[in-house]
């Protein structure tokens, strides 16, 4: 069985005061219910290391928000593997819709950072999803199969056990919209699916598929219930710790 993923992707927030008391509150909230499921939390890259010193000696996990491909030189304002892992980072979430979207980074620019994530040892969060008019337009599954096609170009399929892959419908992220349950499975579904003709049935049994699209509290047992839904990014709901808390309970609960 896949072990249940709970992801906290914290965006542009906190400060370092903010970070640190959140980070513990959900390391004490959490030390039970992470026998059962990981938990990770990514917050900003200058609160990377008190961050990660907050939650030393915890099973919680702690990543970054981003990459550089190149390991050093003349690219001012970007951060390299080579420094994350110095400080401490286990994974990186890649190809947020934020990051496409907002910042205009193309699947092979995403790609050249899962391959170099990889090489570095650390596990990649592949991040995937349609637009509303895309969605509309009943083009989600051809938007799907081009990002990891683009995203996951030239992974191996031993390279594989450190992806996880999530789903985050655009039009779901920040909105209040959430898909239903059917609409995530049958999203990651067809990922699972396009994981098992592009590698094999292990690797696509193995990989995790995580939903990010507005997932609270209220929403999460019944998400994480669907066959091929295995945890959670979540974005607003991770800053409070009585929003994140809860959707770890439900994902020991589900797991149980």
């Amino acid at each position: 069985m896949r072990r249940y993923l709970i992801a906290g992707n914290w965006k542009m927030n906190t400060t370092r005061e903010e970070g640190t008391e959140l980070a513990k509150a959900i390391a004490a909230g959490s030390s039970n219910a992470t026998a059962t499921v990981d938990v990770l939390i990514c917050p900003p890259f200058p609160y990377l290391i008190p961050i990660t010193e907050a939650v030393a000696g915890t099973q919680v996990q702690v990543g970054a928000q981003n990459c550089h491909f190149e390991a050093s030189g003349a690219f001012t304002g970007e951060t390299s593997l080579e420094m994350l892992t110095d400080v401490g980072a286990s994974s990186v979430i890649l190809g947020h819709s934020e990051r496409r979207h907002v910042f205009g980074e193309t699947d092979a620019d995403i790609n050249r950072k899962v391959l170099k994530t990889l090489e570095k040892g650390l596990q990649a969060v592949l991040c995937v999803g349609e637009l509303l008019e895309e969605e509309e337009s009943g083009l989600t599954k051809s938007v799907l199969d081009r990002q990891m096609d683009g995203g996951l170009k030239d992974v191996s399929a031993e390279a594989m056990a450190n992806v996880v892959i999530a789903y985050e419908p655009v039009w779901a992220i920040g909105t209040g919209k959430t898909a239903t349950p059917e609409q995530a499975e049958s999203a990651h579904d067809h990922l699972r699916k396009w994981l098992e003709s592009r590698y094999s049935a292990d690797v696509a049994n193995a990989t995790r598929i995580l939903y990010g699209g507005s997932v609270k509290p209220n929403n999460a047992e019944d998400l994480l219930s669907q066959p091929n839904v295995d945890g959670a990014l979540v974005g607003g709901a991770s800053l409070i710790p009585e929003n994140f808390l809860p959707i770890i309970e439900a994902g020991v609960k589900v797991s149980s």
